[in-house]
């Protein structure tokens, strides 16, 4: 994931990262600096490329490929390109770093120096005409930073560094797609203080250019101006000559803060705007429903038990009304006899909601871990590798949880439960995830998880999920049933019709609605760093944002149980998780209006990939919130029913 400058709410986030850079020996977890002395060789790695959206603002391919792909024929190091080591979340987010023939050496400048000469032929021309169409960019690290280009922001008048440059661009006037063969490396570097000679990357500009060169190219050759651009040929061959050159510039930036240029947040005012108008919002939703739920809750528990103790004493006529007008004025405690009935498929509401808790902690854990600056966008991947860390040892949360529900909810296939458990949801998520990479493998995407990644990924959850989930359900079947407050009648209640806004869609329509209201913004921005490849930084918003979640989740999902028990509607359990669980559903109609507005997807893998994860996205999402109003109205419900005395 990726997004981008310090804003006033990465504050904390930025003084976490900083503070750890005052101390000489100590580095958070994969940012240590890399120190050269002069004309030592600093390595310039490529990465996968990559599309980003075009000068019209859309993004026109999801399929990246690999930097050698043989149709790009970028010119390879004199060994062969090797692979360079990366984390399991790098590749699963289609990294794929290989060495290059460029050759740095710290403080040196150097001017055309010649990489090699190809010929493109016409098949050839028309794959990369066609890339440089779809606004296809290359991604070059040099010692762990992203070569880019410094584009100006228009709202604030600063300038940042996008990640990444173009492969080429069409003329102003459309009339011929021109490609770039000759790179300017702009690197940035600052002295260590104290120690003479030693100097640290902290920048690194390219700019691209195209030239057609008609000669013999010398140290002087890149720098003719008014040099014709070149144009691959696609009705015959087209040789080209590719140069570089190097220019090392001092810098005042401190090693410390040399990511800040990159992390820039287009106008952070939309952020604010959104995380005030999210926290106001959940705040009179809260104290709305605490209003409703404790003035009416006191009131009625209160005459209950009163109700009680009346008829303990004296069954009277005038007892008689109270409890005709007690049933008239509310009837959630009417259905105290049914309201912890078994709800039907309780097997599979367990295993959804032991993989929503276990999907809830993860996510917890690990936007606290990025919060602390644990998750450096330096330390390429880490956010994944973290999360499909945390969720393969958070199995045995998953399996406990799942257990203890079952086994409450008087579940008798306790076997099933512990096989369906880390099977059944990982299961799904595998096989779309499969069949997905399918589409990359077919394209001959870079994005493709390579089978033995695969093979990796089953490896971890055999071995180590799945016997976590198993331990947790087992102790969790060991651990005593949690019993109802009330007993359970053995004839069900009828049920009476409900009014309109209290059937299944429409109420779930609406409890949907207000969670996906309080992260719509900053879902935007993820958005943006998933497609646009853009770095993901701002974890201080996304924390606020994940709380404000939680409880608006829990609010609107209670305050719906609270009406149904009300409307004598006993049926509480799948309707509390479906109704949190929509919030998942404008999410992914959020995904598709997305596809719609800001992307411009030619083909039929393109929209199929795009639409997959959107769905896969989305599917985790389900889980996830359906869970959290689950439990919420779990406690509710459990807490008012224990408040009241029943014979």
């Amino acid at each position: 994931m990726q997004l981008r400058k310090r804003a006033p709410a990465g504050a904390l986030l930025a003084s976490l990262l900083v503070a750890p850079q005052l101390a000489s020996a100590f580095y958070l977890p994969g940012v240590a600096p890399t120190t050269y002395e002069g004309m030592e060789p600093v390595p310039l790695y490529v990465n996968s490329i990559r599309p980003v959206a075009g000068s019209d603002a859309m993004l026109h391919s999801v399929v990246s490929y690999d930097y050698y792909h043989p149709l790009f024929q970028f010119c390879q190091p004199p060994e062969g390109p090797q692979d360079v080591g990366a984390s399991l979340g790098s590749i699963l987010f289609g990294d794929r770093i290989k060495t290059s023939p460029f050759e740095l050496k710290m403080g040196h400048d150097e001017t055309c120096k010649k990489l090699c000469e190809t010929t493109y032929q016409k098949g050839a021309a028309m794959f990369v005409n066609q890339q440089i169409r779809s606004g296809i960019s290359l991604n070059w690290l040099v010692d762990g930073l992203p070569a880019g280009q410094r584009i100006p922001d228009s709202f604030t008048g600063t300038e940042f560094y996008n990640t990444g440059f173009f492969l080429g661009q069409v003329a102003a006037d459309g009339s011929q797609v021109q490609f770039n063969n000759h790179y300017d490396i702009y690197i940035e570097y600052h002295e260590v203080a104290g120690s003479s000679g030693k100097y640290r990357v902290v920048g690194v500009i390219v700019l691209p250019q195209s030239k057609k060169y008609t000669g013999p190219v010398d140290e002087h050759s890149c720098l003719e101006e008014n040099m014709d651009a070149l144009v691959l040929d696609e009705s015959g061959d087209t040789k080209v000559q590719f140069t570089y050159s190097v220019y090392w510039k001092p810098s005042s930036t401190a090693w410390a803060t040399r990511w800040d240029k990159y992390l820039h947040v287009y106008d952070p005012k939309i952020h604010w705007f959104s995380l005030i108008n999210s926290s106001v919002i959940v705040v009179f939703l809260v104290l709305t429903v605490m209003s409703i739920l404790v003035r009416a809750l006191k009131k009625d528990i209160a005459r209950y038990n009163r109700l009680d103790q009346l008829n303990l004493e004296d069954l009277s006529g005038t007892s008689a009304l109270m409890e005709d007008g007690v049933q008239e004025d509310s009837g959630w405690k009417l259905v105290h006899g049914d309201v912890f009935r078994t709800p039907s498929h309780p097997l599979l509401l367990s295993v959804f909601l032991g993989n929503g808790a276990q999907l809830f902690v993860m996510a917890g854990f690990t936007i606290v871990f990025a919060l602390l600056g644990f998750l450096s966008p330096s330390n390429r991947g880490s956010l994944g590798t973290i999360m499909i860390l945390l969720y393969t040892v958070l199995g045995f949360v998953g399996g406990y949880t799942s257990a203890r529900m079952y086994k409450s909810l008087q579940g008798e296939k306790w076997k099933l439960c512990i096989i369906l458990t880390p099977l059944l949801v990982p299961g799904i998520v595998f096989s779309t995830f499969f069949l997905l990479d399918l589409f990359l493998w077919a394209k001959q995407s870079s994005g493709a998880v390579p089978f033995t990644t695969m093979l990796v990924i089953v490896l971890i959850w055999f071995t180590i999920s799945v016997p976590l989930s198993c331990a947790g359900s087992w102790l969790g079947f060991r651990a005593p049933a949690l019993e109802p407050p009330v007993r359970t009648n053995q004839i069900p209640r009828q049920i009476p019709p409900v009014t309109t806004y209290l059937k299944p869609v429409p109420s779930m329509l609406l409890v949907g609605l207000l969670p996906f209201g309080a992260i719509f913004v900053e879902l935007y921005f993820i958005m943006g760093s998933i497609w646009l490849s853009k770095i993901y930084y701002m974890f201080g918003f996304l924390f606020i944002c994940y709380g404000i979640m939680i409880m608006t989740c829990a609010a609107v999902t209670v305050l719906l149980v609270y009406f149904l028990l009300c409307a004598e509607n006993y049926n509480w359990q799948w309707r509390s998780f479906l109704a949190a669980g929509t919030t998942a559903g404008y999410i992914f109609l959020n995904a598709l209006i997305y596809w719609v507005s800001k992307l411009s997807l030619g083909g039929f893998a393109g929209s199929v990939l795009y639409i997959g994860y959107s769905a896969l996205i989305s599917f985790l999402f389900f889980i996830l919130t359906g869970s959290i109003g689950f439990f919420a109205s779990w406690l509710f419900v459990r807490k008012i029913y224990s408040s009241i005395k029943i014979d």
